[in-house]
């Protein structure tokens, strides 16, 4: 199989699709990997890095898309490469099709055979390949939301930690998940003073056993989620339904209770975000104020720390990568319901619910779809 990989180019994007670990794994399993020169600068990736290991490197995305029988990525397509996608292709790469209708619109005209890393699956009823960005986003959160914390950047002034006789940040993760436990162990590791809610209660037992010294943990309940919001310095909003909108767990009307200053840091914000009055970002322009509370909502927070997201990523994707060459799309996907639970988009019809159920479009079956 030729497998491409252009460089991204979503504004302040800097992770890239295929490691030079991953393209030789792939060559020497006998396919044929270019690489858009330049796609993994931003990495720590050279050209040469991606010779050195049989990848070819070519001048422009035009030729991958052209070309390459599948397109690796990672964030979603941008419009102008939606118009060169073609049926018979196959687009593996986080989609986030739920709250983006313009991007589901484009895929579904294209014909493309679209496999969203977001809801690939595994055993244990996790996602696998959401999971290790999910770990970075996590760690990020209380990072960004301390320096957003900061009285320079609009912020209440409030560090962290505290210091002795005076009392530490109050920070609310909402949501006990892989980005909430990463959110809270770090801001714990911080100092500050963090509880965490979430609604599974097998989920906040485990947490409570593993860092109940760490921090706290509360049942979600819209009324003490609107306490705790009331009190906090900082909210860092981790909720996810996999494929789906995510739930607006704090309203605008909840900013005029919060403390002058605080900081809501939304890491849902690639499934359209938690708070209502959220908005996507860039890391150019990370920060905005909303009724005197300031939204941190950068939609690829990873992004930042890009070696180490793509490293983590490439780690992730390898294995359904290299099923989806050695077998081809359908053979891997029939073969395993994981990686079918990927399938979000193909010739022409939508193969996820909850995206569907999102946007109000008809959907079909995934298993249906691979027979068309």
């Amino acid at each position: 199989m030729l497998i491409g990989c252009p460089k991204e180019i979503k504004p302040q994007e800097f992770r890239v699709g295929i490691t030079p670990a991953a393209a030789h794994e792939a060559i020497i399993a006998g396919h044929t990997v270019i690489i858009e020169t330049g796609a993994g600068l931003g990495a720590g990736f050279s050209d040469e890095d991606y010779r050195a290991v049989g990848a070819g490197i070519v001048d422009t995305a035009a030729e991958i898309f052209a070309t390459a029988e599948m397109v690796v990525k990672v964030k979603e397509p941008q419009a102008v490469e939606r118009k060169q996608l073609r049926e018979g292709q196959v687009l593996f790469t986080y989609l986030h099709l739920a709250p983006d209708p313009e991007q589901t619109r484009d895929l579904l005209d294209s014909g493309v055979t679209a496999i969203a890393y977001e809801t690939v699956t595994d055993r244990m009823g996790g996602l696998p390949l959401l999971a290790p960005m999910s770990e970075v986003a996590g760690k990020l959160a209380p990072q960004v939301g301390a320096w957003t914390l900061q009285k320079a950047n609009g912020g209440r002034g409030v560090l962290m930690g505290g210091v002795p006789g005076v009392l530490p940040a109050k920070v609310v993760v909402i949501g006990g998940g892989v980005v909430g436990t990463h959110a809270a162990k770090v801001a714990a590791g911080m100092g500050a003073d963090v509880t965490v809610l979430d609604r599974s209660l097998p989920r906040m037992r485990y947490l409570d056993d593993v860092y109940g010294r760490d921090f706290k943990t509360a049942f979600s309940s819209a009324a003490l989620t609107a306490e705790l919001v009331a009190e906090a310095d900082m909210v860092i909003g981790a909720v996810l339904i996999p494929g789906a909108a995510a739930p607006k767990l704090v309203s605008r009307a909840q900013l005029s209770t919060m403390k002058p200053g605080a900081v809501l840091v939304d890491v849902a914000i690639d499934q359209g975000g938690c708070f209502e009055t959220s908005r996507a970002t860039t890391h150019a322009d990370p920060i905005y104020e909303v009724d005197g509370i300031l939204h941190y909502c950068v939609a690829n927070m990873p992004g930042a720390v890009a070696r180490t997201s793509t490293q983590a990523l490439g780690n992730a994707t390898l294995p359904f990568m290299m099923a989806l060459a050695n077998k081809g799309w359908r053979l891997a996907c029939a073969e395993d319901d994981h990686l079918l639970n990927g399938l979000n988009v193909h010739k022409g019809k939508l193969t996820y619910a909850a995206v569907g159920a999102a946007l109000g479009l008809p959907t079909v079956d995934p298993r249906e779809a691979i027979r068309l």
